[in-house]
């Protein structure tokens, strides 16, 4: 009798159930610390710091299924914010092959996930990492004289190329530029200070006296470096045109979400959300604009093209990428609707 009641307890265990049951080793891992998966790139917050007033800088021990970066380019960050995940871009500060990620985040007015992580971030957290691109990084032949410059939380991707050139012992010329509104939010200014070999500028643009007057022209190039081999650029989009005005083909990012005009020929089409059953007429704006206008609350994270969370699937119709003017009329492809316009009719899984 006590052998039979043993047997229905053991077999009515969720610990066994759970051991026995259809699922891989990561299953079970995660029940003891999330970052133990093979297959999903996790990392936990191992130390937090608020180097200024307007931005928290994140250190992160990301798992093994973390693959790595190189010096300039982004990694998508996923936080759960009220029960919903949020996915947002974000440009380590840390060198190319650095054991752990450091993201510098800078409070953006009404950024939900830059907001919540400003007050809220906190060692032990554990955050998702995903999709790591773009084009603005180092190239392997590393230029002999460089110019970097930045403005605001636009400082991180140049820190990383900088951090990154300074761990292979070059011997180059450099010179920095950053700008903020004041000397309280310039991040990393004390690092940037006490580094030997480096040229640094600030200028700021609120309040206080920096190394530079104004914004960026030709007296701060001239400033800073007269003539530089290769130029990176980040930061507000009025920045980076500036810069651009001067070096014609300094490489260069920006994070902030583009401002489309309305269109003054919209397509008129129909545009179907089929999953919501919900039809509309276009009126230009972004697809993601317009579902959110209709009632519909899709996921989205930069809108601007980059962490690809808004990705949706079009089973039909042609769209038009307001960032590259790429028109596509490919059947059931997946757009990112935050840059995306319809011409003419269209169909989307949303």
């Amino acid at each position: 009798m006590f052998t039979q009641t043993l047997t229905r307890r053991v077999r009515r265990s969720p610990l066994l159930e759970l051991l026995t049951g259809p699922h891989g080793v990561d299953r079970y891992t995660e029940l003891v610390d999330p970052t133990w998966t093979r297959a999903d790139a996790r990392a936990k917050v191992i130390a937090v710091r608020r180097q200024t007033p307007r931005s928290v800088t994140l250190t992160l021990e990301p798992n093994q299924a973390f693959t790595g970066f190189r010096a300039g380019q982004h990694i998508n960050l996923t936080v759960e914010i009220n029960g919903r995940r949020r996915t947002r871009p974000y440009s380590p500060a840390s060198a190319e092959g650095s054991p752990y990620i450091e993201l510098t985040i800078g409070r953006h007015d009404g950024g939900l996930v830059s907001t919540y992580l400003c007050d809220h971030a906190r060692p032990g957290m554990v955050v998702g990492l995903d999709s790591v691109g773009g084009d603005f990084a180092l190239p392997t032949e590393r230029p002999r004289r460089v110019l970097f410059v930045s403005g605001g939380s636009g400082i991180t991707p140049v820190m990383s190329m900088l951090r990154t050139m300074r761990n292979e012992g070059s011997d180059r010329e450099i010179a920095f530029i950053h700008y903020a509104r004041n000397a309280q939010e310039a991040c990393y200014a004390d690092e940037l200070g006490a580094m030997s070999g480096v040229r640094v500028l600030h200028g700021y643009t609120r309040a206080g006296q920096g190394d530079l007057t104004g914004y960026f022209d030709a007296d701060h190039l001239a400033a800073a470096m007269p003539e530089p081999d290769a130029v990176y650029v980040c930061g507000p989009q009025a920045l980076v045109d500036a810069v651009r005005t001067h070096v014609p083909n300094a490489l260069s990012e920006s994070f902030v979400p583009p401002a489309f005009a309305p269109s003054t020929e919209t397509s008129g089409g129909r545009i179907a959300f089929t999953d919501s059953g919900v039809e509309l007429t276009d009126d230009g704006r972004p697809l993601l604009e317009q579902a959110e206008a209709s009632g519909l609350t899709p996921e989205s994270g930069c809108r601007m093209g980059i962490c690809g969370s808004c990705t949706r699937r079009k089973t039909s119709g042609v769209v038009k990428n307001l960032i590259t003017g790429t028109v596509s009329s490919n059947e059931s492809e997946d757009v990112r609707i935050c840059v995306s316009a319809p011409v003419g009719d269209v169909d989307i899984a949303l």
